[in-house]
């Protein structure tokens, strides 16, 4: 590729930008991520073809659906009402900064806005995406109703190219409709990558059509409906496409035209693109456009989290934290009043509290009226290893855990995770280090731990199951990380009797599962063997066997699930 050429994936950008440009409502919107100077032309340049309106980041209910103008009222002296951001919204298309911290009850409330709203009060959304991660990303609610999906971190301005965008059109059936041949054709990609959706088909055969009259015709080609593929069916793919069926069971090829000529006659070339599509060629097209951190994804098995995956889980608190909707109640038990609140709740009710020829002015504000403050914090992860500290092999089972504690550690400050470590040998379990960030103490626990003796695996599983839901109960989100081959003789009553050990630990593991834990079970054996899987499936846990773990690889699995 010579200088002035684009990479392919600015090209799709592009012509996802000049597709969405042509019908923003019909489309949905645009999900751009990778923040730089790339996303900021294009956006530049969708400002000059349609009215662009921002939402802000931490917009609330009152701002979004609109309410009482509290200063208007109190002027007036009556109720005075105030639009509300989405029906400011109406024809324009709505820039959604920071979209991976979008919460659900937003993201709910403008996808309802995006799903009911009449032909007339229609938007488009462009959804601004700066996730360091790749499974950091928008809430689904949203990202499901925008039909393109663009990674634009490593592009530059130049690479999208300067052609001027074409205007919105005045019907949607301008654009050219898809031939029942061609949507069987992006039905077999869609099943391919498993792309369940049916809106998503939806979007992939409007995009055909448009990618047609972008390109001056009337009739969509089998161009059109790679490009379809690859804008809108690729970035959705939850799972690899199959590998291509044995030669011996492919359908013989066609016949070959009549060579009545060599020369091409007018209509041959039309003749050709109206001829039934290659679903396999589609496929592959959109398989080598699967972005490469979601390609990697679905090789290794993952998924992609929701918006704000990072730390603990999400609870409501009274004193910090991201702030909600305020709601109706008494500030008691540390809740605060809410008083922009609490005053909009009470105007619109002044005229019928006064009492005819009453002199007394000021607010009547009853107990109904009242409203307090809430917030949405997240609570603090805690990842709890627990090693197998046994046999002849624990001094490497050990540097490999302590070496993944350490990773881990480096970036607690910044998932606020914190780190505890459980050992089990001999014929107990013990807690080496109750949950911390400090690194020294780390290092310390793990150099002082002595290794060899018998496997009290049930010991471990049940210690660990009380570390977690005690912690639990004190507000933490515990992830339990398991390494281990699965091959307890130790049972709890300390007996060396590898059949009550095997029951002990089954019953533990399923008791973990009971308690809601999620955890992983990292086999560490030399070889894979069905014993730590069995207790995975107790544990109802990720089982991922790591027969030769390092500390980075360590890291790089239980990252993934953090």
């Amino acid at each position: 590729m010579t200088s002035t050429e684009a990479p392919p994936a600015a090209e799709d950008a592009a012509l996802a930008l000049r597709a969405f440009a042509l019908w923003p409502a019909g489309f949905g919107g645009l999900w751009l991520r990778g923040p730089g100077p790339a996303r900021d032309a294009l956006v530049e340049r969708l400002g000059s073809a349609v009215r662009l309106k921002r939402m802000p980041a931490h917009i609330d209910s009152e701002r979004l659906h609109g309410g009482i103008d509290l200063a208007a009222s109190l002027a007036a002296g009556r109720s005075v009402a105030r639009s509300g951001f989405l029906e400011e919204a109406r024809g324009a298309v709505v820039l959604a900064p920071l979209a991976e911290r979008i919460t659900p009850s937003l993201a709910g409330s403008v996808a309802q806005a995006l799903d009911h709203a009449d032909a007339a009060e229609r938007f488009g959304i462009v959804l601004l995406d700066d996730g360091a991660e790749h499974d950091e990303v928008p809430p689904l609610s949203l990202t499901e109703r925008v039909a393109f999906a663009c990674d634009l971190g490593q592009m530059a301005p130049a690479d999208l190219g300067a052609a001027d965008l074409p205007p919105p059109l005045a019907s949607p059936t301008e654009i050219p409709a898809c031939s029942a041949e061609g949507l069987e054709a992006l039905a077999a990609v869609s099943l391919a990558l498993g792309v369940n959706s049916g809106r998503a088909l939806r979007f992939a055969a409007l995009a055909a059509g448009a990618s047609a009259r972008l390109a001056g015709r009337e009739t969509v080609r089998e161009s059109d409906l790679a490009a379809a593929a690859r804008l809108v069916l690729a970035p959705r793919a939850t799972r690899l496409p199959p590998p291509p069926e044995d030669d011996a069971e492919a359908p013989p090829p066609p016949p070959p035209p009549p060579a009545e000529s060599d020369a091409e006659t007018p209509g041959d070339e039309e003749q050709e693109d109206n001829g039934t599509p290659d679903p396999d060629q589609l496929i592959e097209a959109a398989a080598a456009a699967i972005p490469p951190g979601l390609l990697e994804a679905l090789a290794a098995g993952r998924t992609r989290r929701g918006a704000g995956s990072g730390g603990g889980a999400r609870h409501l608190s009274p004193l910090r934290g991201r702030p909600l909707a305020a709601r109706q109640g008494l500030p008691r038990g540390g809740a605060r009043l809410a008083l922009i609140d609490t005053l909009r709740a009470a105007v619109p009710w002044q005229a019928l509290r006064r009492t005819e020829g009453e002199a007394r002015t000021g607010l009547r504000i009853l107990k109904d009226d009242v409203r307090v403050r809430r917030f949405e914090a997240r609570s603090a992860s805690v990842t709890i290893f627990a090693v197998d500290a046994s046999g002849s092999a624990a001094f490497t089972r050990l540097a490999e855990a302590k070496g993944a504690v350490e990773l881990l550690l480096a970036q607690a400050y910044v998932k606020r995770t914190e780190v505890a470590l459980v050992a089990f040998r001999g014929n107990d379990a013990q807690v080496l280090l109750p949950p911390t960030r400090s690194l020294t103490r780390a290092r310390r626990a793990l150099t002082e731990l002595p290794g060899g003796g018998g496997t009290p695996l049930a010991a471990g599983l049940a210690m660990i199951c009380t570390l977690g839901t005690g912690l639990m109960r004190r507000g933490y989100t515990p992830l339990l990380v398991l390494l281990t081959d699965g091959r307890g003789n130790i049972a709890l009553d300390g007996s060396t009797n590898r059949a009550a050990a095997t029951e002990d630990a089954m019953k533990a593991g399923r008791a973990i599962a009971a308690a809601g834990l999620a955890g992983v079970v990292i086999d560490i054996s030399p070889r894979p063997r069905p014993e730590a899987a069995a207790i995975a499936s107790a544990m109802r846990a990720r089982y991922v066997p790591l027969p030769q773990a390092s500390a980075a690889t360590l890291s790089k699995v239980i990252g993934a699930l953090t």
